[in-house]
């Protein structure tokens, strides 16, 4: 069993952004963390790329996997089935569609359980993964979160 903390930040909303992971091989002390930042994203889409980038870094299909974020977008949007319905009209007019996309790929490869969290109540590795997710938004080297700024400069053109 495979428990993994995730948490997005953002600075600015979209402004820059970064995700965070704490990833626990249960009953053991093996533990792993990751986080990324970007110059200019959402706190959204760094929640939910927290979750994929867990799953895709996950070696053997099948494994039994716990994710636990204080994301209701992400949690809810599994729990109570709306990715389906999204997917089913192919995410015509869905936010970050780009992401659930990718998501589902990986999310289908695991047996996965989704588990919604207060954030900031106190949990130590929902804490961790919110002081990766801060601090890699903070960072010096920001990568570029390509569809999300090719998004954003479209509109642009559109008002210019």
């Amino acid at each position: 069993m495979i428990e993994i903390y995730t948490d997005g930040a953002s600075s600015g909303n979209p402004g820059k952004g970064g995700y965070g992971i704490v990833m626990i091989l249960k009953g053991t002390s093996y533990e792993k963390n990751f986080s990324e930042g970007f110059r200019l994203t959402t706190n959204n889409r760094m929640e939910l790329l927290a979750v994929i980038t867990a799953l895709e870094k996950i070696n053997k299909s099948n494994q039994e996997v716990e994710i636990y974020s204080d994301s209701k977008y992400v949690v809810d949007a599994i729990t109570k089935n709306w990715i389906y319905g999204w997917e089913k009209k192919k995410f015509d007019k869905v936010k970050n569609s780009d992401l659930w996309i990718r998501f589902l790929k990986i999310y289908r490869k695991h047996k996965v359980t989704f588990h919604w969290i207060k954030g900031h109540f106190g949990h130590s590795n929902n804490e961790k993964a919110d002081k990766l997710a801060t601090n890699a938004a903070k960072g010096d080297k920001l990568s570029i979160d390509i569809v999300y700024e090719k998004l954003m400069s479209d509109k642009k053109d559109i008002f210019n």
